[in-house]
C-alpha cells in the first residue's frame, strides 16, 4: 500500500471511530507495525494543523483520537443551538390525537379507530418522547397501554387533559380534527424532531 493510502486509510479509521483508537488497533487494521501507524497518524496531526482545518488528530498516550478544532467550536455549538421546526406527519399526529384522548390505549384500539396497522406512527411517538407505556391491559397477552408524556403537555402547552380541544365525537375525523388543533395550538416548534414519511 501507498504511503498516502495508508494515510488514508488511517484518517477514514479515525474519522468512522469517533473516539480515540489505540496505535495497536490502527495498526492490525491496516496491516503495519505499532510505530508505522504512530508516524502516520502523527504525519496527519501536523498536516491537519499546517492547513488549519475544523478538525485536528490529538494524541493521548498510544491513541489518537479525530476531534474539532476548539478554534472552529462555537460554530459547530451554533449549528446545533439553531431552532429546527420540524412538523409530525399527519399520520404520527393522528395517532398522536388519538393516545391524549383515549389514554391509557392499546396498539390494538388505536388501529381499530384508524383501520389500518399503526406501528410504525407509535414507535415514532415512543421515540420521540411523545408517548410511553403505561402500563399493561389485564387481558390476554397482555398489551401495553400507551399515554402521553410530560415533554407532549410542555411541548404543546397544555397543563392538564382539561386543556385538550374539544372533541365532539369519537370519530376518525373528529380525533384528525383535534390533531390538527394539537399542532395549531403548539406553543413552540417541534424540535429536533425528524419528518415522518408515513
Amino acid at each position: 500500500m501507498k504511503l498516502s493510502d495508508m494515510e488514508g486509510a488511517v484518517e477514514a479509521i479515525l474519522f468512522a471511530s469517533g473516539e480515540s483508537v489505540d496505535a495497536a488497533d490502527i495498526a492490525a487494521a491496516i496491516g503495519e507495525d505499532k510505530d508505522t501507524a504512530i508516524s502516520l497518524a502523527e504525519s496527519l496531526s501536523i498536516k491537519y494543523n499546517a492547513e488549519k482545518r475544523g478538525l485536528k488528530i490529538i494524541r493521548v498516550n498510544d491513541s489518537f483520537q479525530m476531534c474539532t478544532n476548539r478554534k472552529y467550536f462555537d460554530y459547530v455549538d451554533r449549528l446545533f443551538k439553531q431552532p429546527k421546526k420540524k412538523n409530525l406527519s399527519k399520520v404520527v399526529l393522528e395517532v398522536l390525537a388519538i393516545i391524549a384522548y383515549k389514554q391509557p390505549v392499546t396498539k390494538n384500539e388505536i388501529e381499530e379507530i384508524r383501520g389500518v396497522n399503526s406501528d410504525h406512527a407509535v414507535n415514532k411517538l415512543v421515540e420521540y418522547g411523545l408517548v410511553c407505556e403505561k402500563g399493561r391491559l389485564q387481558a390476554p397477552g397482555r398489551p401495553i397501554l400507551f399515554g402521553t408524556t410530560e415533554d407532549f403537555m410542555k411541548l404543546f402547552g397544555f397543563s392538564s387533559k382539561g386543556d385538550f380541544p374539544a372533541l365532539s365525537a369519537p370519530s376518525v375525523s373528529a380525533l384528525e380534527e383535534a390533531a390538527a388543533d394539537i399542532e395549531a395550538l403548539s406553543h413552540k416548534p417541534l424540535n429536533n424532531i425528524a419528518p415522518d414519511g408515513e
